[in-house]
């Protein structure tokens, strides 16, 4: 059998996890925006969008093995609720999702291994080597899907973290107009949906909440910890305090908003700032030496044509 180098393994399982990883997303995607066109066309009912059964049957096959292992017991519930979270805040929703995610670590966890198996069972490795590689391949392939959801997570709170002044604005828009604070989240949320839809979806999500639930207040904190950012945090608080003293809501949106356009204005001066410390590294190794060579190297080849003539 072949036996191919180490680096060029691990290089291809990680592009076969990515590509995988890449196509599940896009195909979630698809998902959303086929559910976007049936509410849309759900008034007509003359209008049907052809719905495609087979497309999905692998992931869906996938998910239902990840449920199941998830209601299993095998995850105690604090670890069930901190991976929950941590999906949550990476903007997917849904018990697919979860069901996905475990299920993926599993496949992973067990395909990579017998893939090694067969790479490396011919390539001469001692007995101790060729363990290690299936114990780590097995690793990596538990581990690669967290390395992905977090991913997913930076990226989604920091567009919610850049957007929300925005939505802010718009909100404050939307209450000047005669909007409550229930249907002007829900404007908001239907309006920002192209312009950023991870603030979008918190928003609408917190409308939902605030629709159904008897108590407005839990579905503002909820939309504080949710995300964990400290921005919403400050949102919800303020909402609740409008709500609760009769602060005129347009007034307090418009504070709030440019007080994060401050702290993001006070970010970048921090940035700036550590700018110089982190030029002087750079500075030292090549900028300094070609100063040295410079003043220095005329003197030098002077001095040593001066030995050289003794």
């Amino acid at each position: 059998m072949l036996a191919l180098p180490l680096p060029l393994i691990g290089a291809l399982a990680l592009l076969f996890t990515a590509g995988s990883f890449a196509l599940l997303r896009t195909i979630d995607q698809q998902e959303k925006v086929r559910a976007r066109l049936n509410r849309v066309t759900s008034l007509d009912s003359s209008l049907e969008l052809p719905q495609k059964k087979d497309s999905g049957r692998m992931l869906d096959i996938l998910a239902k093995f990840g449920g199941t292992l998830a209601r299993s017991g095998i995850l105690s519930d604090t670890t069930r609720a901190q991976l929950e979270s941590t999906i949550a805040q990476a903007g997917l929703r849904g018990t697919r999702v979860f069901g996905l995610f475990i299920g993926a670590k599993v496949l992973l966890m067990v395909s990579l291994p017998v893939v090694a198996y067969f790479l490396f069972g011919n390539a001469g490795y001692s007995t101790t080597t060729f363990y290690a590689i299936i114990g780590g391949s097995a690793a990596l392939g538990m581990l690669t899907p967290d390395f992905f959801i977090k991913q997913m997570r930076a990226k989604h709170l920091k567009l919610v973290e850049k957007g929300l002044p925005d939505a802010l604005d718009m909100m404050v828009i939307c209450a000047q107009a005669g909007l409550g604070l229930e249907n002007a989240i829900d404007r908001v949320a239907q309006e920002f949906v192209f312009a950023n839809a991870a603030v979008a979806l918190e928003l609408a999500i917190c409308s939902s909440e605030m629709r159904i639930g008897t108590d407005r207040r839990v579905a503002l904190l909820s939309l504080g910890e949710r995300t964990g950012l400290e921005t919403m945090r400050r949102l919800a608080g303020t909402l609740i305090q409008t709500m609760q003293f009769g602060t005129p809501l347009s007034q307090a949106l418009r504070v709030l908003s440019a007080e994060m356009r401050t702290d993001t204005l006070t970010k970048f001066e921090e940035k700036a700032a550590r700018l110089p410390v982190f030029l002087t590294l750079p500075m030292i190794v090549f900028i300094l030496p070609c100063v040295f060579i410079i003043v220095g190297g005329p003197a030098g080849l002077l001095i040593q044509k001066a030995f050289a003539s003794h």
